[in-house]
């Protein structure tokens, strides 16, 4: 059986993500910065949970060793701030924590495991407002972590063996909390390219980035 591990598996598109993983019978844990608020909605799903928060290397490390080995690894969880980046450095630097630095060592961390299988699928949950092609918009640091995270995702192919497989993509306008409740998009559809993405077949693509299990401009 296939272990996934989904951060901010606990609302939202990844909560999809988390549901739409356990149906296809691979184990899946949530991974979420409140345990408690974790467990309760992992037992819900039939999935696990871990504490997990990005900011903090520490728990990173703690996280996949309650884990266990991971072959599937979603860096879903995502921050959004208002207001101007200048003025707001606390906040860049969150921004770059959860959707930049945090993914980069979790993917270190699932890393080895993958290599020694030779099989493995990293999904990096990106944005539009991260595509210079669509203008890099969005507030705050948001469409520069995501365009950070793009370039994570197309860069590390070179380091990673063919079998270990990582994309980028993006979900779409999803009504959840950061999204609102007028967004065009349920979170159910929002995590279909990313269950594509983290069950593709050894033929399947890597370094790209999708809509809609389409290839869509950095």
């Amino acid at each position: 059986m296939r272990t996934a591990l989904v951060t901010g598996g606990n609302r939202g598109i990844g909560l999809a993500i988390a549901a739409g993983l356990v149906a296809q019978g691979i184990r899946t844990i949530i991974g979420a910065r409140d345990l408690t608020n974790g467990r309760t909605v992992a037992q819900q799903i039939g999935a696990e949970a871990v504490r997990l928060d990005l900011q903090d290397k520490a728990s990173l490390a703690a996280a996949m060793d309650a884990a266990g080995s991971v072959d599937i690894l979603i860096n879903n969880a995502g921050v959004l701030f208002d207001g101007s980046m200048l003025a707001d450095p606390e906040h860049y630097r969150a921004s770059m924590d959860v959707m930049v630095d945090g993914p980069y060592h979790l993917i270190r961390l699932a890393e080895p495991h993958m290599r020694s299988q030779n099989w493995g699928r990293i999904v990096n949950v990106s944005s539009g407002w991260g595509s210079f092609a669509e203008g890099l918009a969005g507030p705050n640091a948001y469409g520069v972590a995501k365009a950070a995270l793009n370039a994570l995702t197309k860069a590390l192919v070179r380091d990673l063996p063919p079998g270990v497989k990582i994309n980028a993509m993006c979900p779409g306008w999803v009504r959840t909390r950061m999204g609102g409740a007028s967004a065009t998009r349920s979170p159910e559809e929002g995590a279909d390219t990313v269950l594509w993405l983290a069950t593709l077949p050894d033929d399947g693509p890597t370094g790209g980035f999708f809509r809609d299990r389409k290839p869509i401009a950095w």
